[in-house]
């Protein structure tokens, strides 16, 4: 039996991820993506003062992915949030569905769908089944940002101590590594992207093996404009030795992501051991840090859906004022005509 036009389609379809932590250049190797001719989602998350020129991220991927870091009792910023917490079988198989259901829904059957959330980094094993189950297959680009300039980056917009955002920085790393290991993949040095993005695209092409769709002259001049220096907000003041344990478990880590980006084949034991020294400060800590993580991002979930349905309401109240201004209007110029009319009488 001949398949489906759009089945048809999705098997020739290969994905391309950007995998890896908030603030650590993943919009701006995103859009050279794009630019280059991948194809964004239909509905992206616009830009604001954090990040002038977009985040690319599909809002309601990431409010799915949000909604799954809570089910398995974490969020976004739970220092703990690798390794992935699967479900009971019914419940991930749920969530696979409305994972796959997104896919089709926010790209349609194009060639090179480009997925940009920080959040699928440590949810890869829910992206991935979805992916497969549709048959499209995944090529991934992992920037490579130190964690001091993360956190200064994390401190400005959220507030973080540079514990936490240095921490959450290093589980979001050992989940890009980790969940890619069996894909095509490459390391990008966030500063050698914004120095020389063209000897940096050259050496995503050859890691990943192939050429990116439509690199024309064209998307380079775009790219020109796109990738210029202020994107580099801040440069990671400081030592990570004066951060205690986060910064003893990240020192490490980020030696193999600098090795790996400038083109070397780091040993992974390194991160096995940071992987494993984790999971050891989990279990002592995260039954108790987890939970008000989760907690807290509800909360922050639920102030955004208020804060929407009264911007909503306000915009209603404007417009019914308005119309009723209007009918006001109109009203006194009816009166004056018919009082006119009655006088000539």
């Amino acid at each position: 039996m001949t398949p489906p036009k759009a089945a048809t389609r999705a098997a020739s379809a290969t994905a391309y991820l950007v995998l890896g932590m908030h603030r650590s250049g993943t919009s701006a190797v995103t859009q050279l993506l794009a630019l280059a001719g991948t194809q964004l989602p239909a509905n992206v998350m616009a830009g604001d003062e954090h990040n002038e020129k977009g985040y690319f991220e599909p809002w309601k991927i990431a409010v799915l992915n949000d909604e799954r870091l809570r089910a398995g009792g974490g969020a976004w910023d739970d220092i703990f949030a690798f390794p992935f917490r699967p479900l009971p079988a019914g419940e991930e198989r749920a969530w696979t569905d409305r994972a796959r259901d997104l896919i089709r829904d926010e790209y349609g059957p194009v060639p090179y769908p480009l997925l940009k959330d920080p959040r699928v980094t440590v949810l890869m094993p829910l992206w991935r089944a979805a992916f497969n189950e549709m048959g499209v297959g995944m090529r991934c680009v992992i920037p490579v940002r130190g964690p001091l300039a993360v956190a200064g980056s994390l401190a400005r917009r959220n507030g973080f101590p540079a514990e936490k955002s240095v921490l959450l920085w290093t589980a979001y790393m050992l989940a890009a590594e980790a969940y890619s290991r069996d894909l095509p993949r490459a390391f990008v040095g966030y500063d050698a992207l914004l120095a020389d993005w063209r000897a940096e695209t050259g050496r995503i092409e050859a890691a990943l093996g192939a050429p990116l769709p439509a690199l024309t002259p064209h998307a380079e001049k775009a790219i020109d404009r796109f990738l210029t220096p202020e994107l580099r907000h801040n440069t990671g003041g400081g030592e990570l030795a004066a951060l205690g344990w986060a910064g003893e478990l990240a020192a490490p880590v980020q030696a193999w992501f600098e090795a790996a980006a400038a083109g070397e084949q780091p040993d992974r034991a390194p991160l096995e051991t940071a992987a494993a020294e984790l999971a050891r400060r989990q279990a002592e800590m995260g039954p108790l840090v987890s939970p008000i993580t989760r907690d807290h991002d509800a909360a922050r979930a639920e102030l955004a859906a208020v804060e929407v349905k009264l911007r909503v309401a306000l915009e209603q109240r404007a417009a019914l004022e308005t119309r009723v201004r209007s009918a006001e209007r109109t009203i006194l110029a009816a009166d004056r005509a018919l009082n006119t009319l009655l006088a000539d009488n």
